[in-house]
């Protein structure tokens, strides 16, 4: 595994003027794998990247590049390239020069630049665009040349700096498709920064999410999404329906006044915890046959699906997502399983959060 380690952070800290921007962060990052770095803006996700690439010093700890220590060596110096917000491009130069840039600088043959050019605008899918202006090119094609300059020097480690901000929807969606075919197809590490949730739900092998300089959690993004550590990870990540509660025994909880069964264990009995339970999972159903009565407050179409706010008679407010629609004022019955049941214990440690998670898979293997 160690051999398959191309970046690793060792108690990272650094700070700016005194201000704390990242706090003691340790993580590995395995090659071939499309990483993201998720949270909201001054969270410390850019500074984790320009420590990557070299632009910035780490205040504290040690930063390695598969095994080395880099600490102190120049951006030039190490096998990473970077794709920037506003993608940095040559407005003087044309599509080809742009991409042909930094070989051009190495000093490359005529012959080899031309051959490395054409194949790296093969793959962002820009052949024939060799002499177009870039004063021509459309935000997504601005966005490929980029992504082309940017594999042409042959890099372990593609740094994406929110690339992706400034297009439009459509043009957004359709481009996260080609950014992760891309790095299937090339088989380097990418590392993908973005405050949009969505976004490093679709594209990622895994997410960090970023808080305040410290990596609140990591996984897959079914993991990210289904088992949020925290109720930052759960609220940033999706939307939630966070209620607090108390752990009666393993796989018995207790909110709203009631009890219910639920697929959690390891938690202290009686202990104050907090529950989640995404939108998605709540069903609308009869007054028997509802676990919980609710009041609906507001009804909205969504396309795909209506966003109904219910309040139930503890006053706690909740948010269904669901293709049956409801009338305001309406009293109506929420369902949901003991696996739509999310614990969180308050202020739990991510390891001590693995632990519980490793100890619920082999007692379903167990079974």
């Amino acid at each position: 595994m160690e051999n398959n380690i191309i970046i690793k952070f060792q108690h990272v800290t650094k700070t700016y003027h005194d201000d704390l921007v990242l706090d003691d962060v340790s993580f590995e990052l395995e090659r071939g794998k499309f990483y993201t770095l998720l949270g909201p803006s001054g969270c410390g996700k850019t500074t984790i990247l320009r420590l990557i690439a070299g632009f910035t010093e780490a205040t504290k700890g040690e930063i390695f590049f598969d095994g080395k220590k880099v600490n102190t060596i120049p951006p030039n110096k190490r096998k990473v390239n970077t794709v920037f917000q506003d993608y940095a491009l040559f407005p003087h130069l044309n599509v080809f020069e742009n991409v042909a840039f930094g070989l051009r600088i190495k000093k490359f043959k005529q012959k080899i630049i031309e051959e490395k050019v054409k194949e790296a605008l093969s793959f962002v899918n820009l052949s024939g665009y060799e002499d177009r202006d870039i004063k021509q090119m459309s935000g997504g094609q601005k966005q490929r040349v980029a992504i082309a300059r940017a594999i042409v020097n042959e890099p372990d480690v593609i740094l994406l700096d929110e690339p992706l901000s400034a297009l439009d929807l459509k043009l957004r969606t359709q481009m996260q498709y080609e950014l992760r075919e891309l790095q299937r197809r090339l088989g380097i590490t990418f590392v993908f920064v973005t405050h949009d949730q969505e976004e490093a739900l679709a594209m990622s092998d895994e997410i960090f999410v970023i808080n305040e300089g410290k990596i609140q959690q990591r996984g897959t993004p079914l993991d990210i999404y289904d088992e949020p550590i925290n109720r930052f990870v759960a609220d940033f990540i999706g939307e939630s329906n966070i209620i607090k509660g108390k752990m009666i025994e393993d796989f018995l909880v207790e909110f709203v006044g009631k009890q219910f069964e639920c697929v959690d264990q390891g938690i202290r009995a009686n202990e104050s915890v907090e529950i989640v339970i995404r939108p998605e999972d709540i069903e609308i159903t009869t007054l028997e046959k509802g676990k919980i009565h609710g009041h609906v407050q507001s009804v909205l179409f969504r396309g795909v699906h209506y966003e109904i706010v219910c309040q139930d008679i503890t006053g706690n407010e909740w948010l269904i997502h669901t293709t049956k629609k409801a009338f305001v004022g309406e009293e109506i019955g929420l369902f949901f399983t003991p696996e739509s049941i999310h614990v969180m214990r308050l202020g739990e440690t991510e390891e001590e959060f693995d632990l519980r998670l490793q100890s619920y898979s082999e007692d379903q293997t167990n079974e």
